[in-house]
């Protein structure tokens, strides 16, 4: 291998080691505004855990972000506005991006 391989390589295992970083915490975002949002609505722990479980598969399986925001709204009826769960996300993406990096998060769930 040249000095030019072991780079490229060295370059990708980064590249995947930050999106696997990424990934866990978006993963742990969701299921700690599912929390949140389950909290709010007066769920028992298992229907929390349960819902949590959902926020994740949301993100998974229907786009993302955007469709996570539209499920929270839509749940919480009004007892949360769109700016005040965008804003909680956020909060909750910046505590486990650092917690990913520092290594803390180890599962989905």
């Amino acid at each position: 291998m040249t000095t030019f391989d072991d780079r490229e390589a060295a370059y990708e295992a980064q590249f995947v080691h930050a999106a696997e970083q990424e990934f866990m915490a978006q993963s742990a975002r969701n299921k700690q505004i599912g929390y949140w949002a389950a909290a709010i609505m007066g769920q028992s722990p298992e229907e929390a855990v349960r819902y949590a479980k959902d926020i994740i598969r949301t993100d998974l399986e229907q786009g993302g972000q955007e469709a996570v925001i539209r499920k929270l709204v839509k749940d919480l009826g009004g007892l949360r506005d769109e700016a005040r769960i965008r804003e909680r996300m956020n909060d909750f993406l910046i505590e486990a991006r650092a917690k990913a990096r520092d290594g803390k998060i180890k599962t989905l769930l």
